[in-house]
């Protein structure tokens, strides 16, 4: 047999907080996990990721290299992340120069299969399921739809309603 095999797991170079819980089988290498976070089953979080304190990332989600998960997130099962947008036409090839950074906002809910191109997300924001992410999110609510469009307001706890329009 010629083939070259690739094993999963949780590799060395993974930093996990503290009371992290995992279910295997996943994929997970050079990124960081901060406390109170589960990791389900099927999973793969790729280097130079970092993943908040006391999120749920759901089974069968990919979270691509450059992605950056804040605290207080809920990713759904089956959830996308993209850094290539295949801006030559094509994939990158590995060229990472031509790769695009993810910033997720703190108190974010992304729902099931939802695809989430390099954007930034602000903080307090709903992704509804099936959802395509491909512009930047800066307004607290709840978006659904391909593209992902603003579906209703939502106001953060700690905001004063009044001085929003």
């Amino acid at each position: 047999m010629n083939a070259i095999l690739f094993e999963i797991g949780i590799k060395d170079d993974v930093i996990l907080g503290e009371n992290v819980k995992i279910v295997t089988p996943v994929n997970l290498y050079g990124c960081h996990i901060g406390d109170n976070t589960f990791i389900g089953p099927f999973v793969e979080i790729q280097k130079d990721v970092t993943i908040g304190k006391s999120c749920k990332i759901q089974s069968h989600t990919f979270v691509c290299e450059l992605v950056n998960i804040g605290n207080d997130c809920f990713i759904g099962h089956g959830v996308m992340f993209i850094n290539d947008l295949f801006s030559e036409g094509g994939p990158a090839q590995g060229n990472k120069a031509l790769w695009k950074s993810t910033f997720i906002g703190n108190h974010v809910s992304i729902g099931s299969n939802a695809t989430i191109l390099p954007v930034q997300i602000c903080d307090y924001v709903v992704i509804g399921a099936g959802s395509v992410v491909t512009k930047n999110i800066t307004e607290a609510g709840v978006y659904g739809g391909n593209p992902a469009r603003l579906i209703k307001k939502r106001f953060p706890p700690q905001c004063n309603v009044a001085t929003h329009k």
